[in-house]
Parts: C-alpha cells; sequence; structure tokens
C-alpha cells in the first residue's frame, strides 16, 4: 500500500490556506470507500484514482483531506462504526449493553462486510494495522473503565479479568455480523443476552 505518493499540484492544493473543510465531500468520500470495499475489493486493491472517480471529485480533493490511502480507509471504518455513547454510570449492565449496541447500529451493520474485506490487510500493513489499533484501542478502553468502576463498586468480581471480560464483549458481535451465524439469539436482544451471559460469571 505504497502507491499514495501524490503528485505535485496535489500537494499544493493540500497546503494552501484558507480552504475550508466541506463535511458533504468529506461524506460523499468516506461513502465511496465503504462502497468499494463492500463490494468485495481488497484495501490493498483500492486506489484514490477509484474513489476519486466513485466520489465525483478530484485526486487533489482527496489528498488535501487525507494524507495517504491508509489515513483514509481508517476514516472511512471510523464513519462506519460512529461516536460511542458516553457511559450513564449507573449500572455496568446498562452501560455495557449501551457499548454493544453502539456497535450493532444498521449503518454498522450495513457495512460489516467492510470489517471482513479489511481484516486480511491488517494482517499484510504493519502501518494500517498500528493506524487501526490506534483507532479501536480508545474504544476498548471505554469498555475496560467500566468493568474497572464495577469492580471498584463491588458489582463485579474482585478477581475479574478486565482485559479478558473485554474481549469476550466484544468479539461475539464482531463474529455475528461478519459471518451472520444462525443463532437461536433474537437481534433485538442480543447486547443484553450476551451481557447478562458474561455476568453470570463476572458479577460479585
Amino acid at each position: 500500500m505504497n502507491d499514495m505518493s501524490s503528485s505535485t499540484t496535489a500537494g499544493q492544493e493540500r497546503k494552501a490556506p484558507g480552504r475550508p473543510r466541506n463535511a458533504q465531500a468529506d461524506e460523499t468520500i468516506l461513502d465511496a470507500v465503504l462502497g468499494l470495499l463492500s463490494e468485495g475489493q481488497s484495501a490493498a486493491s483500492i486506489s484514490i484514482e477509484a474513489v476519486a472517480a466513485r466520489a465525483g471529485v478530484g485526486k487533489a480533493t482527496i489528498y488535501r483531506r487525507w494524507p495517504n490511502k491508509e489515513a483514509l480507509l481508517i476514516d472511512a471504518v471510523r464513519s462506519m462504526k460512529g461516536p460511542l455513547p458516553e457511559p450513564a454510570g449507573r449500572s455496568v449492565r446498562e452501560d455495557l449493553i449501551a457499548l454493544i449496541k453502539a456497535n450493532r447500529t444498521p449503518r454498522a451493520q450495513r457495512y460489516s462486510t467492510v470489517t471482513a474485506c479489511l481484516l486480511p490487510e491488517l494482517f499484510r500493513d504493519t502501518e494500517l494495522a498500528r493506524m487501526y489499533q490506534d483507532f479501536v484501542e480508545p474504544r476498548r478502553e471505554v469498555t475496560r473503565q467500566v468493568l474497572r468502576r464495577g469492580i471498584a463498586t463491588g458489582e463485579l468480581r474482585a478477581d475479574l479479568d478486565v482485559e479478558l471480560t473485554q474481549l469476550m464483549l466484544s468479539a461475539p458481535g464482531m463474529i455475528q455480523s461478519m459471518l451472520r451465524l444462525p443463532t437461536s439469539v433474537p437481534e433485538d436482544r442480543f447486547a443484553e443476552t450476551l451481557v447478562d451471559a458474561v455476568l453470570r460469571g463476572a458479577a460479585a
């Protein structure tokens, strides 16, 4: 994924002062990336030229916003997932359910194929993997904080393995979204069912 060197003209336009960001253009470009990925194209095969053509913009427009393809891909994934809610702090159960539901929005479900297409690239491209890790780690930390708070308040076991529990909460939703496995767990109760199953072993 090292084909991202821009032309001199594009570099000059990207650095030009006083050019305000256009939120609509940003969204159109990010949707173009997600569309290409959801159609089965690998991250490595997607070019800035293809994204520009899909979005109906010039390459310079993209390079003014993102320095390379890796940064563009990560922003596309970020736009797909959306922001995490701020935990209310009333109970561990409520907060964990809210966090899981935030990752199962209609937009996130729509682009579950994107995540599946992106995963092989994370193994091949160490820089892309690092950028993706920088993006997901703060989201994982929010779950850790909820679990640590639960230990402090006595809602959860004092000897709880926070890291393992965080993985147990996050992995099922990701696998189910990507593979669509047949299951008796109703989608509208997925978050509650998962959290309650984990809490049966984690509760104080």
